[in-house]
């Protein structure tokens, strides 16, 4: 009976320590931010995937905090500057700036569009070290 308390009690001394090590190993793994706003009426979608975006987000003013007016008039400029070093390979870092944004300022895209894409660029200019005005 001893012996049998023994080898019970080693069974479960292995499998607590085998249990603890998948949880450690599932806590390291590094998960990105992916912030996805679509609109099917108006057939655009903005997709942000940014390591550690959405925690700077939170921490930036809220989206009342700016008119629909200032946030497309300052991603009016910022979308025309990201694009021209787009286009620019050989004078800006081509790892920067890989697509182009689609962004048309005749299309009403609505502030939380705006926002975001306002934000990401405050994000991309501090992140990496970017001046875009």
């Amino acid at each position: 009976m001893r012996s049998f308390l023994i080898v019970l009690g080693a069974i479960i001394t292995m499998a607590s320590c085998n249990s603890t090590k998948n949880t450690a190993a599932q806590s390291n793994e590094q998960v990105s931010d992916t912030i996805r706003i679509a609109n099917d009426s108006l057939e655009y979608e903005i997709i942000i995937i940014e390591n550690g975006f959405y925690n700077w987000l939170v921490t930036q003013f809220p989206e009342e905090y700016y008119s629909l007016g200032f946030l497309e008039n300052q991603n009016r400029f910022y979308v025309a500057e990201y694009n021209r070093r787009v286009i620019n390979p050989l004078s800006f870092d081509k790892d920067l700036y890989i697509f182009t944004i689609n962004y048309d300022p005749k299309v009403s895209y609505g502030k939380e569009v705006n926002y975001l894409l306002y934000n990401y660029f405050l994000y991309f200019e501090r992140t990496y070290d970017q001046k875009l005005k």
